[in-house]
């Protein structure tokens, strides 16, 4: 047994880190929820009252990213590598920044009409989300590596599709969109949510990594 593996045994997984992850991971889908709530409706004061509620679900996952950083100051044995730690807490972060900022473009530049790649999108980060939290989930028990892989290679499987929605969508803009304006529009808030899955993508990366260490 591993001098890492000697430690892991002592840990009190449940009781610091484990759990903030899983928040974290709660967190991302709820704020995914409301993306795509905003993206499907044309009520445009539900959109604006989704965007304030992402604004404060953003906020919330900066909180438990800064209390995983403390627990990582103030805890000498960790469940994994510190990095790792770290990288998956700064992931989490980023997927959170991401979805807040599509809500945020589109509030910001008016978008109206909604198109539907920014809908297949949308649905399509719900969907990396709660592999994501699947995924966390499963993270305190490493006997279940089976269930952790599954949803990392669905989360590179949404990626994927949202890379093909968001080129096709583009080189449509620039075919078919005369007003330059709103092709900017578009481009901006379609990059942000391709941007989010991407960022899934990454805690995907991450996630694998740990598995490899701690197997």
């Amino acid at each position: 047994m591993s001098l890492n593996s000697i430690f892991q045994y002592f840990v009190p997984k449940d009781k610091k880190f484990f759990p903030l992850f899983e928040q974290a991971g709660s967190n991302l889908i709820e704020m995914a929820k409301l993306l795509k709530e905003s993206v499907h409706t044309s009520d445009l004061q539900l959109r604006k009252n989704n965007s304030k509620l992402l604004e404060d679900l953003e906020h919330k996952g900066d909180n438990l990213t800064h209390q995983i950083h403390l627990e990582l100051g103030k805890n000498f044995i960790t469940p994994f590598d510190r990095e790792d730690i770290h990288a998956l807490a700064s992931s989490l972060d980023d997927v959170a920044d991401f979805i807040h900022g599509a809500s945020n473009r589109m509030e910001l530049y008016k978008v109206i009409e909604t198109s539907e790649p920014m809908k297949e999108i949308s649905s399509l980060i719900l969907e990396a989300t709660e592999h994501v939290a699947k995924a966390l989930y499963e993270l305190k028990d490493l006997k279940n590596i089976r269930n952790i892989t599954d949803s990392c290679v669905r989360i590179n499987s949404v990626e994927n599709k949202a890379d093909y929605i968001f080129d096709k969508a583009v080189a449509e803009l620039f075919e078919f969109e005369k007003d330059a304006i709103n092709l900017i529009k578009y481009k901006e808030v379609l990059s942000a949510m391709e941007d989010a899955t991407d960022k899934c993508e990454d805690v995907a990366n991450v996630l694998e990594s740990i598995l490899v260490k701690n197997a």
